[in-house]
């Protein structure tokens, strides 16, 4: 591949949580209204391009992980539809997070877009993970990086927040 793409298209969205370590956007090709496959080729590309090694994902579905095994990044898939269960989902997400960065694997967090939801998640991951001290810390640091609030469906899964790890 020569030229203008050879090396991809920045992903939509994108926002370093943690550079060089932890990032979040759009899904890789596009909403599902306007996904591409060709585009989200060329994102995958330079997602590899920026180092980025794992893909986690909080989409309803489980789209397009095996593509991203194609393009040579390990994914994982986190469904969060609320109810009982969504603590644990929740859990699972921020231990594989967790786990990524004491490995140093470099991982990219998607939604369909950048919701509130996978806001929400940023935030109660920066809380369970004890990077920030408190909820309201996290939730006005996780909007200072988007340049956006945190609306009711982001604010909601921080009531489900599961319990620190222990020391």
């Amino acid at each position: 591949m020569k030229g203008r793409w050879a090396s991809g298209i920045e992903p939509r969205g994108f926002t370093w949580v943690y550079r060089g370590a932890f990032a979040i956007s759009e899904r890789p090709g596009g909403s599902t209204a306007v996904h591409r496959k060709v585009r989200r080729d060329e994102e995958l590309l330079w997602l590899k391009q920026q180092g980025f090694s794992r893909v986690v994902s909080i989409l309803p579905v489980s789209q397009n992980l095996s593509d991203y095994v194609e393009h040579g990044l390990s994914a994982s898939h986190y469904v969060l539809r609320g109810g009982p269960q969504q603590r644990e989902v929740l859990e699972a997400c921020f231990r594989d997070l967790s786990n990524c960065h004491d490995v140093g694997v470099t991982v990219l967090l998607h939604g369909d877009d950048v919701s509130d939801r996978l806001l929400g998640v940023v935030a109660g991951y920066l809380v369970w993970s004890k990077r920030v001290p408190t909820v309201p810390a996290s939730v006005a640091l996780v909007e200072r990086l988007v340049r956006r609030s945190v609306g009711p469906d982001g604010r909601s899964l921080l009531l489900d927040l599961p319990e620190t790890p222990r020391d």
